[in-house]
């Protein structure tokens, strides 16, 4: 039992099915040939009639038993074993692939082989032969299945794949069966699920909450779309309960309108206190904005930035804060805490926020947001840790057309950025690197920089290592014309006029990474454009970006178009690769595996 341990650790598995996913990279079958197909392995029995040397290598001739032709092979690297083996008139069961050459059939250096009628299966792992093929005899069987909860098909199927009787039950043209992957598929996501189902922790909550948000939504100036008022009441429902704390996490596609979501928890929180952090003190202060206008005037709000703070935080009602909050050692308790681009933050970031309000047993209820669709399949996958919302839709139509353009398009779009300026828009080009570089073959922000200024009035600059750039980025919103950047620009801050935005080499940059982009224009129903500038204007994967505007079809492309079994880095951050399951495509594998690890549950 201990030497298995070891080996479970060698091979890093956890799971009785992490071993069965271990499948042959091959098999060795000795069953003997009862066809002659070229360019085939085959197993045959054989008599040396002649064998010679020629040129340091080995010739020998073979009179198949069965269909009485000849065979001839020659071996190479040739020992006084090989002589001794295939002396004239020694009868063997040779191995090897199967030629022709002008008639005559040839197997370059066959192997003669002791024992026929077995098909054994051959494992690519870091452990020994010898090793591998224990632990398989030992824990491969079908009670160890059955108890796993699979169901008969499928324990046949692994077992098939383990130890099969014929070769034509596990292949097809050198492939495994597609009914077998299709169980492989399945056994993948089940094992994943029922890892990570192991792995979500629940506590009580410091307290259940009921505070009421008509106040906050009949005096909004619009109404709430209803995804927005199906994941509030998901929420109203996760925070009445005191037995467990709410963990949930609302993905919501770029524009979809996360705010009013985060504005009506805070109501919910009341009379008690609730805390947002967010990444940067844009965003920070952005939200801040938004809930000063929209929350009623009875609560009281403060803002925590590095440096600075609006409001006295420890009688607020709702803190708004980047992570100098968690600076703040005399940080009021908060039943509700909530985290904004919670990718942003590292693991350690958010839970240093939940100790700090809450050291106890008792743990605040947690929301945490992100504006960066993921594919279905993993909102599915994530949902075992903790509970998920996505919001797809958006509260108005956005007018943004996308279009891929090359150098040739050049004066067409300067004429474009002259009428949009005219009219009082804003425009924003992404440049792929703040200096030169000869690995690149784009001009750079500090090479452009000189053409624009010379042109227009109000041109602002800004990338991420510069300190003043979420100065610049409220100075550009005010006052500014064009604003020239790297991709610091991506999530978050709000810029009404700004309806071109032109990202170059947009090629080198990830689908994702190009809707949040584009999720910066058009964000009040203005009609805006995105041109994506490539010296490669015939590029497959921006027209079909192009294409699609919903950011859950894009986090789905995306997958398509990477490596589709790289989990995107979530709440998970396990970097999970996939071998049979495809995130892209295989949702229904998904929802099936999640059922029945509940039916196996319930019984």
């Amino acid at each position: 039992m201990e030497e298995a341990k070891q080996l479970f650790k060698k091979l890093k598995i956890y799971s009785l099915l992490d071993l069965a996913l271990i499948v042959p990279a091959s098999y060795n079958d000795t069953t003997l040939s009862t066809t002659l197909e070229i360019g085939k392995v085959h197993t045959l029995e054989a008599k040396v009639i002649e064998s010679s040397v020629y040129g340091g290598k080995l010739r020998v001739t073979f009179l198949l038993t069965q269909s009485g032709r000849r065979l001839s092979s020659t071996f190479f690297r040739v020992t006084s074993y090989h002589h001794k083996l295939f002396e004239a008139g020694s009868s063997h069961v040779i191995q090897g692939r199967l030629d022709e050459y002008k008639g005559y059939l040839q197997m370059p250096q066959p192997k003669s082989i002791k024992q026929i009628g077995k098909i054994t299966p051959k494992y690519k792992t870091v452990l020994k032969e010898s090793e591998i093929a224990s632990l398989m005899e030992v824990y491969i069987t079908e009670k160890n299945f059955f108890d796993e909860g699979l169901d008969s098909k499928e324990v046949a199927t692994l077992m098939r794949v383990h130890f099969p009787k014929k070769m034509d039950e596990v292949y097809e043209n050198g492939n495994f069966k597609p009914e077998i992957v299709e169980v492989l598929k399945f056994v993948e996501a089940y094992n994943h699920l029922r890892k990570l189902r192991g792995k979500r922790t629940d506590f009580p909550a410091l307290r259940a909450l009921n505070g009421s948000i008509e106040p906050f939504v009949s005096n909004l100036p619009f109404k709430l779309t209803k995804e927005q008022q199906s994941v509030i009441a998901q929420i109203q429902q996760d925070l009445s309960r005191e037995d467990k704390a709410a963990k949930r996490m609302v993905v919501g596609d770029v524009g979809s309108g996360k705010t009013m979501v985060i504005l009506a928890s805070a109501m919910m929180a009341l009379p008690h206190k609730s805390i947002l952090m967010a990444p940067t003190s844009l965003l920070a202060l952005q939200l801040y904005e938004e809930a000063c206008k929209h929350l009623p005037k009875n609560v009281k709000i403060a803002l925590v930035m590095q440096g600075k703070a609006e409001g006295t935080y420890k009688e607020a009602d709702f803190i708004i804060g980047t992570h100098a909050l968690l600076f703040k050692e005399d940080l009021p308790e908060a039943s509700l805490v909530m985290v904004d681009e919670q990718h942003r933050f590292g693991t350690k970031q958010r839970q240093s926020l939940e100790a700090l309000v809450s050291p106890g047993e008792r743990k605040p209820h947690y929301l945490q947001f992100s504006a960066t669709p993921i594919p279905r399949t993993q909102a599915m996958m994530e949902s075992e840790l903790l509970d998920v919302s996505l919001i797809t839709t958006t509260p108005f139509e956005r007018e943004v057309l996308t279009q891929t353009v090359g150098r040739e398009d050049f004066p067409d779009l300067l004429n474009h950025i002259k009428e949009e300026i005219a009219q009082k828009h804003q425009v924003l080009i992404v440049y792929p690197l703040v200096e030169e570089s000869s690995e690149v073959p784009y001009q750079s922000l500090d090479e452009s920089r000189e053409f624009w200024e010379e042109r227009f009035e109000n041109v602002y600059v800004t990338h991420g290592k510069d300190k003043q750039k979420e100065k610049v980025l409220l100075d550009f919103r005010e006052k500014g014309n064009i604003l020239l950047a790297t991709t610091v620009v991506e999530v978050g801050i709000s810029l009404p006029r700004l309806t071109l935005i032109v990202i170059v080499g947009a090629e080198r940059l990830g689908l994702a990474t190009l809707h949040q982009l584009r999720g910066r224009v058009g964000r009040n129903g203005l009609k805006s454009w995105c041109y994506l500038f490539s010296n490669n204007a015939e590029n497959f994967r921006l027209e079909q970006f192009a294409q699609t505007t919903n950011g859950f079809d894009i986090a789905k492309l995306d997958l398509k178009f990477r490596d589709s079994g790289d989990i995107l880095d979530g709440t998970i951050q396990s970097g999970q690769r996939f071998k049979w399951l495809d995130m892209a495509e295989d949702e229904s594998v998904v929802a099936y595996a999640k059922m029945r690890i509940k039916n196996v549950e319930k019984s």
